[in-house]
């Protein structure tokens, strides 16, 4: 009797292993993270922060998660850094309206606070360099066409940034 009992036990032990592999590979995964990127004071460099992620609800199709991914960073990049980090940052009361995702490019919609940049080109270059290098670094993303108040406009008022083209990592 126990020669017939060892292959079954086998069978059902392989059976065991291969539901829980699939169970738990199913499972969402705690702890992910995103890149935050900022531009650094001098201009030129670039700091990071992991941003923790919410895991992927199971109402939520694989595109939504990545976009709503994608807003969460593009909000995360333009509120900025902590205060207690020396970076460029948006001008006060800048925000996000809406972020949809369009292939590999990112369109997000800004609030009109954005024109009030005191920093010239240098400023607005540090903010969108961190808005860019943030988004691209979401897999599938290549590049982010920025509106301001629904508006595709050419560029802000300083005209420093062409912004009717989308960008790119290689625009810096």
């Amino acid at each position: 009797m126990r020669g017939p009992r060892l292959p079954l036990l086998i069978v059902l032990l392989i059976f065991v292993a291969v539901a829980g592999w699939f169970w738990f590979s199913r499972q969402p995964q705690h702890g992910e993270t995103i890149a935050l990127y900022f531009t650094k004071q001098d201009g030129s460099s670039l700091g990071k922060l992991a941003v923790s992620m919410r895991s992927r609800r199971a109402d939520e199709s694989a595109s939504e998660y990545r976009e709503n991914v994608a807003r969460y960073a593009a909000i995360e990049a333009v509120a900025g850094p902590p205060n207690d980090i020396a970076a460029i940052r948006f001008p006060p009361g800048t925000h996000v309206r809406s972020l949809t995702l369009d292939g590999s490019v990112a369109r997000v919609d800004l609030s009109p606070e954005i024109a009030r940049q005191a920093g010239g080109s240098f400023a607005e270059n540090g903010e969108f360099k961190a808005l860019v290098f943030t988004l691209t670094a979401i897999p599938g993303i290549d590049a982010v066409q920025v509106s301001v108040n629904g508006v595709r406009v050419p560029a802000l008022t300083g005209g420093h940034l062409e912004l009717d083209q989308p960008l790119r990592r290689s625009d810096w």
